[in-house]
């Protein structure tokens, strides 16, 4: 048993902590949301009253928060927790955030003589919920064996990408391509629908040929598809549209860095945040179709 604290648990971080609790770790939980913390709880966690509050004991520190900024105020605020971790711990960020802002965390930790990785995930609820998911690590080897048995309790693979930040660079270039395709396959299914097809019969075809992808096959974006799919519940509980226009921005960002061109990532960036501005900011980001389907 690990004694860890969990910061963080909406739609990805809960599951994550869940299965945390099931492989027998002992998780103390705080999260903005009174209700995510009751579902922890319910499942073995104990409550904390705050960020620093989850920090009594801990071996391991994990947080899962939606932006950059909140990163950085968690750990380098002036409520930051980051100077009252105890001395030893792990701290791992799973939250998808600019790689600057993860290496001056990482820096600041170094200075405490913390090891920190960052570690987001691939997989979506569905990975979270199954314990599926995917980490992409950036830190030292030594951090990442000490963290591999804790990750390996909330995904099944982990790819150490480089030093720290690398994993924030690996998580926004596979994000952009996920943002590409899902609105892509949007626009594929609408224009099948507007022909007379049946897009349930569409997608499974496209499943099986060239145009196979995680978003025909588990994120399906038009209703009724598959069953459970966030578009077949009114795009709820999934990844937010304005999540993944953060990502899309972040990607943006990252290219000026390095003057790399990426013409279809910042095209897509522009179609999340129309899909945004008509009100499905908070809606799972498949419902990009709607901007190609208004009636699906």
């Amino acid at each position: 048993m690990t004694q860890i604290a969990f910061i963080g648990l909406g739609n990805m971080g809960g599951p994550m902590a869940t299965n945390l609790l099931k492989a027998g770790h002992a998780l103390r939980v705080f999260d903005l949301v009174p209700d995510a913390v009751a579902t922890a709880v319910s499942h073995g966690a104990v409550a904390a009253t705050s960020a620093r509050d989850t920090l009594a004991g801990a071996e391991i520190v994990i947080s899962m928060l939606p932006a950059s900024r909140h990163v950085e105020g968690l750990y380098l605020g002036t409520e930051g927790i980051l100077p009252l971790i105890p001395d030893g711990a792990l701290v791992i960020d799973c939250s998808t955030i600019a790689p600057a802002v993860a290496k001056k965390v990482s820096e600041a930790a170094a200075g405490r003589a913390l090891a920190m990785l960052d570690a987001p995930v691939s997989g979506g609820t569905a990975g979270a919920a199954a314990g599926t998911l995917t980490f992409i690590v950036g830190g030292t080897n030594e951090a990442l064996e000490r963290a591999r048995p804790v990750l390996n309790a909330m995904g099944k693979n982990i790819f150490h990408v480089g030093d720290s930040g690398a994993g924030q660079v690996a998580k926004l270039c596979n994000n952009m391509a996920l943002g590409v395709i899902m609105a892509v396959t949007g626009e594929a299914l609408a224009l099948g629908a507007a022909h007379g097809l049946d897009p349930a019969v569409l997608s499974q075809m496209m499943a099986v040929s060239t145009g196979r992808s995680w978003a025909t096959e588990v994120c399906n974006p038009w209703p009724g598809v598959l069953e459970n799919a966030p578009a077949s519940r009114g795009y709820t509980g999934g990844f937010g549209t304005d999540l993944m226009l953060k990502d899309l921005g972040l990607a943006a960002e990252a290219a000026m860095g390095v003057g790399a061109a990426i013409p279809l990532g910042e095209l897509a960036r522009n179609l999340y945040a129309l899909n945004s501005k008509a009100g499905r900011g908070g809606l799972d980001f498949s419902s990009i179709v709607k901007l190609a389907a208004p009636d699906a």
